[in-house]
């Protein structure tokens, strides 16, 4: 790893103080929350137990693992020149490869030491494995010698770290028992799409410096109009996947909540089929996507949680 010699600015304009909001992209998070959230509500829903105290070490262990994500992304996308364009990188905003890279190596040990503390409480290392499986695959997407998000697996990588395998270890922590083929499977699925999503998103608005170095992203792959195709029939699956999952008794009636995030979803279609080819306009569409992911997280383990309190 090589140290960039980058030298930022110290003066914190207004477009610098946004600049370092892009950067650490607070909204984000709402990822890491999810699984856990809805996981965790249908741990409720099928064993009618709650451990507060595993809710919340699982919770801040997710953030840190995800900060890690974040910011060694920065750096390994600063080696290959990707993010030669991308201001808000938090190594073009600090010059400082290294200090980025140990600081995101900090979050993932004391986030790994959230998680090794739930194994310690339970006696059990199921939930420390799965989440190191989770974490190889955030590094399979990313690091060197790998960088598979360079030939556009980065989403399928998402959707299962997110999706089956992040749910299995929130049930799990829950109930110290496996869901099986049930409704935290097929809830993880509905997560891991919506979560894949808000990836996908964030390659809409730089297709040129991805082809430019030779990174296959999906959108460099598909094209932005059939990219923004391949968007709309994702969202739709949302709700066409809850409505089935209802309709075969895995979900309570409660879970047609989520369709009232159906205005964030249309408003994530439109904005993305409109703008797709301007880079400028279409840079913003992975917030949208965020907003989406949020409210049908949100309404989804909300939905499993209403049987068990209103009796």
């Amino acid at each position: 790893m090589t140290t960039k010699t980058v030298q930022p600015s110290t003066t914190l304009t207004p477009d610098r103080k946004r600049l370092w909001l892009a950067a650490i992209k607070p909204p984000m998070y709402s990822v890491a929350i999810m699984p856990i959230w809805v996981g965790s509500a249908i741990a409720v829903y099928e064993m009618g137990q709650f451990h507060s105290g595993i809710f919340a070490l699982f919770l801040t262990a997710a953030v840190l693992i995800l900060a890690w994500e974040n910011l060694s992304n920065d750096v390994f996308d600063s080696e290959t020149g990707v993010d030669v364009n991308k201001a808000h990188s938090l190594v073009n905003l600090t010059g400082n490869q290294r200090l980025i890279f140990w600081i995101g190596n900090f979050c993932l040990m004391t986030g790994l030491l959230g998680i090794g503390a739930i194994a310690a409480i339970q006696h059990d290392f199921t939930v420390i494995g799965l989440i190191l499986l989770c974490c190889g695959f955030g590094y399979l997407y990313q690091g060197p010698p790998f960088r598979l998000g360079y030939y556009g697996l980065g989403e399928i990588l998402c959707f299962f770290a997110f999706g089956p395998i992040g749910f299995a270890a929130t049930y799990y922590s829950q109930a110290q028992a496996w869901s099986g083929l049930g409704a935290n499977l097929a809830a993880s699925v509905i997560v891991g799409i919506s979560t894949s999503l808000v990836l996908f998103c964030s390659h809409f608005h730089q297709v040129e410096d991805d082809a430019a170095v030779g990174k296959r992203s999906p959108i460099v792959r598909l094209g932005t109009e059939r990219g923004a195709q391949v968007l709309t029939w994702f969202s739709i699956s949302i709700y066409g996947l809850t409505g089935l999952f209802i309709g075969l008794q895995l979900f309570p009636l409660w879970t047609l909540l989520v369709f009232a995030s159906l205005p964030a979803a249309i408003k994530l279609i439109r904005h993305v089929n409109t703008h797709h080819d301007d880079p400028d306009r279409i840079s913003n569409s992975k917030f949208v996507a965020i907003e989406m992911h949020f409210w049908s997280g949100l309404l989804l383990g909300l939905g499993f949680l209403l049987p068990g309190l209103l009796g």
